[in-house]
């Protein structure tokens, strides 16, 4: 392979498999590798441009006649902080945000079995060991960061002191040129009333505004499925399409 060869993407396309979100339906993906001999540009056009990242894949769906999963991005910048989203906030205003480099803990992992076990048993990451864990989070080529989610103690306000709370969410988000992606994140399953996978998506909004970037990528939206209906209650918000980003309805589920 060339030296150029090796700085452009080449595509795969998996074998048809049944999807995890709509029942009687089978998913495919096109996907490529992510190396350091690709341009940085070209990854991050990646990224904007409807792909997500598991480790160092790169993959979109490309499902035979259908088109039901819809790349979304929520407008930093506009979103309005209603009185609902405030509350979300308040509720957790004993929380500190820790933006820290991808590496992986035994305490993350133990959180990270709690949330799987307890919301999506039956799901595609129920086996994953301690070192599938590190590989999602510490095998990277783009600039990833994770947000570590920790309950506030005496210390946190004093200078020079950094003691730990109780770790109760982390987000797994990708930096690209205009905004935060949203890879994974997961919390503990038990506080509900919390509402921490809406906190987490507000807190990297706001993270967003503050860093002078326009967009927080949530993956896909996913019509018909329940599991990914929260998504549009983000507004407002553009959808991909053939013709590009475009304002998506406020109304669309």
């Amino acid at each position: 392979m060339t030296e150029q060869q090796k700085q452009f993407p080449e595509f795969y396309v998996t074998a048809p498999q049944p999807c995890p979100y709509l029942p009687e339906r089978q998913e495919r993906k096109v996907f490529t590798h992510l190396t350091h001999e690709k341009p940085t540009a070209v990854v991050d056009n990646l990224l904007k441009g409807g792909f997500r990242r598991s480790q160092n894949i790169a993959y979109m769906p490309y499902c035979d006649g259908c088109q039901a999963c819809v790349s979304t991005r929520v407008l930093a910048g506009e979103f309005d902080f209603t009185r609902d989203r405030r509350r979300v906030l308040a509720k957790n205003d004993d929380l500190i945000a820790r933006r820290r480099p991808p590496i992986a803990t035994s305490e993350q992992y133990d959180l990270f079995r709690r949330y799987i076990d307890h919301r999506h048993g039956d799901g595609g990451m129920a086996d994953m060991t301690v070192m599938d864990y590190a590989m999602m989070v510490e095998d990277s080529i783009v600039d990833t960061f994770i947000t570590e989610y920790r309950l506030k103690t005496d210390t946190d306000a004093r200078p020079g002191r950094n003691d730990q709370g109780a770790l109760i969410g982390l987000s797994l988000c990708d930096r690209l040129s205009d905004g935060i992606s949203m890879v994974y994140s997961f919390y503990d399953p038990l506080l509900t009333s919390r509402s921490l996978g809406t906190y987490m998506i507000l807190d990297h909004i706001e993270y967003a505004r503050a860093q002078k970037l326009d967009y927080v990528y949530l993956g896909y939206w996913i019509r018909g499925s329940r599991k990914m209906s929260y998504k549009t209650r983000f507004m407002p918000q553009e959808h991909l399409s053939s013709d590009g980003w475009q304002p998506a309805p406020k109304s669309d589920d």
